[in-house]
């Protein structure tokens, strides 16, 4: 039977080049001139961890990643901006997490979307994806077109089309 996965997943080596030119993006501005801000991406958390001395500053280096993220062809839907908290002395820290994968309330609401719409597919959670199988390659597609129009929260991409 036909059936592919709808994921959730963000390019490591994309987020890590979008990173790196919005820092370099923040070096170049004049209104950072003399600023000890600091934007560092951690691999293998997926975390960037932002430092830096005003709300200005920290709204504008979010801004500037979100832009790089856009312009790189990245879902700006997969940051979740933490709370911002009072570092050493006059600084904030501001922790942004990648998503990644479709967690269990968004991955829900996906399956009764497709189960409402009523194709005749069948939608299964499986860990962090879900694997929609059908008799129609035509239904499947139906799926995704489906999935498209709608805003679950975070970036779906759909993989792994099998015949």
């Amino acid at each position: 039977m036909p059936s592919f996965d709808i994921i959730s997943k963000i390019d490591a080596q994309t987020l890590d080049n979008a990173i790196n030119n919005a820092k370099k993006e923040i070096l170049n501005r004049y209104d950072f001139n003399d600023s000890k801000s600091t934007v560092e991406l951690d691999k293998k958390t997926n975390e960037v961890t932002i430092v830096t001395e005003n709300d200005m500053r920290l709204k504008a280096i979010q801004d500037a990643i979100i832009s790089r993220m856009v312009k790189q062809g990245l879902d700006p839907n997969a940051m979740d901006f933490g709370k911002q908290e009072y570092a050493s002395g006059n600084m904030i820290r501001k922790e942004i997490k990648i998503v990644e994968g479709i967690d269990k309330e968004a991955a829900k609401k996906i399956v009764k979307k497709i189960k409402d719409s009523g194709l005749k597919v069948q939608a299964a959670i499986m860990d962090d994806q879900i694997r929609v199988t059908a008799k129609k390659i035509d239904d499947l597609q139906a799926v995704i077109t489906l999935c498209r129009g709608e805003d679950f929260g975070q970036p779906l991409q759909y993989s792994n089309m099998r015949n």
